[in-house]
């Protein structure tokens, strides 16, 4: 088959939850084989379980991470610790028998930001915890459209012992269609097909859903981005003005400096002419009042001789 020929060593996810396709190594089956599928298609079908009815269940679920094969030795504490080196833990909610009060081997982990659970959800699976490889996983409980959890037959992986297997999650994928894809029956049934075209590598690790964002948060966003561009642009015109005054305020002091240095120079100047024609005026004086008191100098006029 040219699917098979061309995605036999690759993989794919289910993004919404259908038990009958869980139940399915490819996704192709349309006729449950184990008792679980059949108890999780009837509670899929008449609406027995509600994901967001778990009073439990609190928090922010894009912030959430789940836990699973978790040692029945681990405290809250242990597991507070590990996944501190992640993020910020905001809570944390180890399931424990309600009769024994012993751990059920799995948690969920809230932290603040939603990059942080990212982050743990990226690094903390096969994490070796109390001698325990745990799995990793997003809060498909809320998040993923049809969930159905495991005590009421759904669920995703599981160990081949059980006879429970789950795929089209993170720990088990789909592989690729071993058979012709029964389009019409699937169709039939409600079952979304396999995807095609959309497979990926074992290698490549599959993305959680990301938070939807409504209209009044990209108002919001919008607003902020036009507060933020205002705010710059006031910014922008305010150090535009501050440079323009300021460049005003050297220009005119520049003028300043320049007019006192001139107004000094004339000043010095009118000061000099001053001060040369007092003492000329006072040379001249002194000149004629010396020849008023020196003797008059008789004139001699100079004739020549010449006989009687």
């Amino acid at each position: 088959m040219s699917v098979r020929s061309k995605n036999l060593n690759s993989v794919f996810y289910a993004h919404s939850y259908h038990p009958i396709q869980a139940g399915s190594i490819d996704g192709t089956d349309v006729l449950p084989h184990d008792n679980a599928i059949f108890r999780a298609q009837l509670c899929s079908s008449i609406g027995f379980y509600d994901p967001f009815g778990d009073p439990k269940a609190t928090g922010d679920p894009y912030c959430t991470l789940f836990v699973g094969r978790l040692s029945h030795l681990t405290s809250e504490d242990t597991l507070r610790k590990v996944m501190s080196k992640y993020g910020r833990v905001k809570s944390l909610r180890l399931v424990r028998d309600i009769v024994t009060g012993a751990s059920r081997g799995y948690a969920f982990v809230e932290y603040e930001m939603e990059r942080e659970m990212r982050r743990a959800y990226m690094d903390a699976h096969h994490l070796m915890v109390d001698d325990s490889e745990i799995i990793v996983d997003y809060n498909r409980q809320q998040l993923m459209p049809g969930w159905i959890p495991r005590r009421l037959g759904g669920g995703l992986s599981g160990k081949k012992e059980s006879g429970q297997l789950r795929f089209g999650g993170r720990e088990k994928p789909f592989r690729a269609p071993l058979k012709q894809i029964p389009y019409e029956d699937l169709k039939k049934l409600g079952i979304p097909p396999p995807p095609e075209g959309r497979y990926m590598s074992r290698f490549q690790v599959p993305s959680p859903p990301r938070r939807e964002r409504n209209l009044s948060d990209k108002e919001e966003d919008s607003h902020r981005r036009g507060s933020n561009d205002r705010n710059r642009t006031e910014d922008t015109l305010r150090t535009s003005v501050d440079i323009e005054e300021r460049h005003y305020k050297r220009s005119s002091s520049h003028r300043d400096d320049r007019s006192r240095h001139h107004h000094d120079r004339s000043s010095s100047n009118r000061e000099h002419r001053h001060r040369s024609s007092t003492e000329t005026d006072r040379h001249s004086r002194k000149r004629k009042e010396r020849d008023e008191h020196s003797p008059r100098r008789e004139k001699y006029s100079h004739r020549s001789p010449h006989k009687d």
